[in-house]
């Protein structure tokens, strides 16, 4: 939720920050305008209570002096007291009206006002969409180099996930298809071996090695959690919702995308202590989404599904750009440490304004180099692409406000609005990709990367 001051006060920024996230500018004039209407009948509120509270000073006074006071001089007062206690009567229905209006047009502005996205910083370059974030830098290890084919750093043609899966029998789609339906998959045998491997060593790094405090959080949230988060109402069509109030129950609840929500709520309406912060979470929770209109090659196999787990960091710290921007650097510095330990090589993106989203005002994506993906050559053999993994956002204080998270300040001893940012540690199973395909062997086995060979109970090659 962005500052209505601030946008009161610089409006173009609000419109252009709209603009170049590809969403309508026009809601900022609509926002601006109820805002005005709310904030002219609060001030006619404001005026009428005032006005009650001068009589209220008014008849004190009187009633005193009537005490005293004999003949005309007592009628006189007795009137004037009458008088004066039949005003508020006369404001009443005047501020039933104005009461009747405000529960109207505030419930517009508020949504309105959750409808505004945050502008992106000014150094996110300007762009539509994905087809122009910007390539930061690449990394592989000395093994594999992503600028030769497959053939050329092993020796043979490779073979999908979807291939070594069968071989190997580390998942089940027609099973999963027949359980819940398109994009459902079973994971099997050694498959569920690595995909858990792979968590618990992303959740073991972030809490041994990083010092975040582990946190285990609802998956099933409040519509006020997704909304608090910036999940609602941009992004609603793709949370899996159920639908609690039509059977009775209380309300709605969503399940939810990705583990931020619920670290995120774990401190809603909270004011936090400065001295405690930063406060670094990380969870490792099952993860739902619909993918609405998501359609095509790419959501063959593992890619695109409706459940998954991930591993995620959250970092809450106080209202400063510089903090802010450096948590930023050192979160994607831990996933980078993480694909490097695992020897898989990809490449960062800065992303442009178009693809940031509505809370973000800045994001980095780091992709994984998957030898399965790309263009076919005449033989049919792919010629591999850095497809997406991991998302690193700053979303200063966007989040923090909507679930009015603060802490005190000490040094202005005033309750101060938080910054929030989060990124992707591994989800899985969809770094099982590059994982299976770059270490497959000619004879359809997989070498197991060094690193998980402990979460693998020792095996150092499935199949």
């Amino acid at each position: 939720m962005i500052d209505l001051k601030k946008c009161r006060e610089n409006p173009d920024y609000f419109r252009a920050g709209a603009q170049n996230k590809n969403i309508d500018p026009s809601i900022i004039d609509q926002l601006l305008e109820a805002d005005a209407q709310v904030r002219k009948l609060k001030q006619e509120l404001e005026a009428i209570t005032a006005e009650k509270n001068k009589i209220s000073k008014q008849i004190g006074p009187i009633m005193g002096q009537l005490k005293k006071a004999q003949g005309d001089t007592k009628t006189a007062l007795e009137a004037q007291l009458a008088d004066l206690k039949a005003k508020p009567e006369a404001y009443k229905a005047a501020e039933d009206k104005l009461h009747a209006q405000l529960q109207e047009l505030e419930p517009k502005r508020d949504h309105l006002w959750l409808e505004v996205p945050q502008p992106a910083d000014p150094d996110v370059p300007v762009g539509k969409g994905s087809d122009q974030n910007v390539p930061l830098h690449t990394w592989a290890p000395e093994e594999y180099d992503p600028t030769k084919s497959f053939r050329q750093n092993k020796g043979f043609n490779p073979r999908s996930h979807v291939e070594l899966g069968q071989i190997n029998k580390l998942f089940d789609f027609p099973r999963g298809v027949k359980i819940a339906g398109s994009r459902s998959y079973v994971l099997t045998g050694d498959g569920f071996r690595l995909h858990n491997a792979v968590l618990r060593y992303a959740f073991d790094m972030m809490v041994n090695q990083n010092g975040f405090t582990p946190m285990s959080v609802p998956v099933l949230v409040r519509d006020a959690c997704m909304q608090g988060t910036g999940f609602f109402p941009h992004g609603k069509e793709q949370a899996y919702e159920v639908n609690e109030t039509n059977r009775g129950g209380g309300q709605d609840l969503y399940l939810t995308g990705t583990g931020e929500v619920g670290l995120m709520g774990y401190h809603q309406d909270e004011i936090l202590n400065e001295d405690d912060l930063p406060i670094k979470y990380t969870t490792v929770s099952t993860c739902f989404r619909r993918e609405a209109g998501a359609a095509g090659k790419d959501t063959a196999g593992l890619y695109r599904v409706h459940q998954f787990d991930k591993v995620e960091q959250v970092i809450i710290c106080k209202a400063d750009e510089k903090e802010s921007r450096d948590w930023h650097k050192k979160m994607i510095g831990y996933v980078e440490h993480l694909l490097q330990n695992l020897r898989i090589p990809y490449q960062a993106l800065q992303c442009c304004t178009g693809d940031l989203g509505p809370k973000n005002v800045d994001m980095i994506d780091l992709e994984c180099w998957m030898p399965s993906r790309g263009e076919e050559d005449e033989q049919g053999c792919p010629s591999g692409r850095y497809d997406e993994t991991h998302s690193a956002s700053r979303l200063y204080d966007f989040q923090t406000r909507r679930l009015n998270i603060r802490y005190r300040d000490k040094a202005t001893k005033k309750n101060t609005i938080a910054h929030s940012l989060n990124n992707t540690v591994a989800a899985s199973p969809r770094i099982l990709i590059p994982i299976i395909e770059l270490y497959q062997n000619e004879d359809g086995s997989i070498t197991i990367p060094e690193v998980l060979i402990p979460y693998m109970n020792g095996s150092t090659k499935i199949g």
